[in-house]
């Protein structure tokens, strides 16, 4: 009899509130594809799709460990994105995020659960990817100096920025690659300081150089930043032949003989001309 009862309750429970449930999950499908999407610690989080106006989408960050928290712009948001940069405070730190299908705003919730999609792990120190920097340059006497500028991030210490220097301090390294211009052969050279020396240039030759983060203490895959773009240094002293092309060089020469040829053939015409009006003169 106690069997009988406890089958009645639980089949009372089960068509009374399963269909709620279904419904409500068709009410507010379920996000997917959610990634992160992370540069110089400027962090967000996308998914699709793109919500009806019968739901929306509210996002709640937790450290792995910790407690979640609701993302006070990204609360019954139609938007299928967030910035999670101002509250991922702790850069070594590793975070998952829940993407909650929700009610619009101004509606009542009918339940106390909703669908939600978690999100992979994320760890910005070993995951954020970091975007080429830039950097000045000056070559002198067979040494190039250059001075790279530590990329800022989007995370804040008190009202300023911290840059790239800042978090990852002594693990900051910047890799230089470097090439005699108009050459194929590369070397490269390592520094863990962002006024950077490489020395043992040939003097006379012009040189390339592009900069990019390396992060040693990284995971294979991720230690190193995107190139920067190429600065060439110019050529001191630089002959004719090194600025300009022979064909331009010989173009050049074929037209000054050209017009030194014109000029002589209008002289010798205007001093006959002008012998001969003499002459008729004498004549006279």
């Amino acid at each position: 009899m106690a069997t009988t009862r406890i089958e009645a309750g639980f089949y009372f429970l089960y068509f009374s509130f399963f269909p709620m449930l279904l419904s409500a999950s068709g009410l507010y499908p379920q996000a997917k594809n959610v990634i992160w999407k992370s540069t110089n610690f400027k962090t967000v989080l996308v998914w699709e799709p793109k919500p009806s106006a019968n739901y929306s989408y509210t996002v709640e960050l937790s450290p792995v460990g910790g407690n979640a928290q609701k993302i006070p712009n990204c609360i019954q948001s139609s938007q299928t994105m967030c910035d999670l940069s101002t509250v991922m405070t702790d850069p070594k730190a590793c975070y998952v995020a829940d993407v909650l299908s929700q009610p619009p705003q101004g509606v009542i919730p009918e339940l106390s659960e909703f669908p939600h999609k978690t999100s992979p792990k994320f760890c910005p120190y070993d995951d954020t990817e970091i975007d080429r920097p830039k950097f000045t340059l000056e070559v002198s006497k067979g040494k190039a100096t250059l001075n790279v500028r530590d990329s800022p991030t989007a995370i804040f210490n008190g009202q300023h920025l911290q840059t790239l220097r800042d978090i990852f301090s002594e693990q900051l390294h910047y890799k230089v690659t470097y090439w005699k211009n108009r050459s194929t052969g590369k070397k490269t050279s390592d520094s863990q300081t962002s006024m950077i020396e490489v020395t043992g240039l040939d003097q006379g030759e012009s040189y390339c150089f592009q900069v990019q983060v390396y992060i040693p203490s990284r995971t294979y895959g991720k230690q190193f930043g995107d190139l920067s773009h190429a600065q060439c240094s110019e050529v001191e002293n630089q002959s004719i032949l090194d600025v300009y092309s022979p064909a331009v060089i010989i173009s050049a020469i074929i037209l000054i003989l050209l017009l030194t040829g014109i000029i002589i053939t209008v002289t010798v015409v205007c001093c006959k001309r002008k012998k001969k009006a003499d002459d008729k003169k004498d004549v006279v």
